[in-house]
């Protein structure tokens, strides 16, 4: 769908989920709230953060530019604010927003990674869910799980891929010592962070791979060409560090 369309939908969405719900009888805060949790939802199907932020915060905005907001008391638009901070809980904020692995940017990538059989793989940073497709497809045979902060995304996660076990948790909290495969979609700034915890936990023969962001510290094992032109950085535990310029 080409933006902004995606950005109308929501827009739409939250509009019609609020009259209804009024017609309904729910009172305006309730009505608000519910309204801008559901938008919340839509906004994480955004492809970067702006058009994230753009997909969730129009519907409010736009209530309140109309004036049909004006009779709510200032604890509602809180309580929206609260709604779409479930979807992305402010704990959150220092890693990515919502970055959706593309559909099938992985695909032949099960051929260029030989993992064992029954490998254990983890998606850190779940969302809802969309590496987890990707890497299923591409590892029939593994186990896979995911982590995800916000509950509400936890719960639409699991509900999409039944075939992982998904659990609401911090990522940086979680014990990554038994998994074969990390797979990441974060931002510059976390891939630091990601390769000391790798380099702690993970097991020799185990992989790190971050799509798009390279860990500047560390040697690339390989690197994936991803359907979609972005590369996916491979590394393989143990590390090496990053060749040294001369002075």
């Amino acid at each position: 769908m080409a933006w902004p369309l995606p950005a109308f939908v929501a827009w739409a969405f939250g509009w019609s989920a609020f009259v209804g719900l009024r017609a309904l009888a729910v009172s305006p805060a309730l009505a608000l709230a519910l309204a801008a949790l559901l938008t919340g939802l839509l906004a994480t199907t955004g492809t970067t953060p702006w058009r994230c932020v753009f997909m969730g915060a129009g519907f409010p905005l736009s209530l309140a530019a109309s004036g049909s907001g004006g009779g709510l008391p200032a604890w509602a638009w809180l309580a929206a604010l609260a709604a779409l901070a479930l979807v992305y809980p402010v704990s959150a904020w220092r890693d990515a927003p919502i970055f959706p692995t593309p559909r099938g940017a992985l695909a032949g990538l099960g051929r260029t990674l030989a993992l064992p059989e029954h490998a254990a793989v983890l998606d850190a940073g779940s969302g809802l869910g969309d590496a987890l497709v990707e890497l299923r497809r591409e590892f029939p045979l593994a186990t896979l799980a995911g982590i995800e902060r916000s509950w509400p995304l936890r719960l639409l996660c699991a509900w999409r891929c039944p075939f992982a076990s998904v659990r609401r948790a911090d990522m940086w909290a979680v014990d990554w010592s038994a998994c074969d495969l990390v797979y990441l979609f974060q931002r510059p700034e976390s891939m630091q962070p990601a390769a000391d915890k790798a380099a702690r936990e993970l097991r020799p023969g185990a992989w790190l791979a971050s799509l798009e962001f390279e860990v500047d510290s560390l040697r690339s094992t390989r690197v994936f060409p991803c359907a979609d032109g972005r590369p996916l950085w491979l590394y393989r535990a143990p590390f090496e560090p990053a060749a040294t310029l001369p002075d």
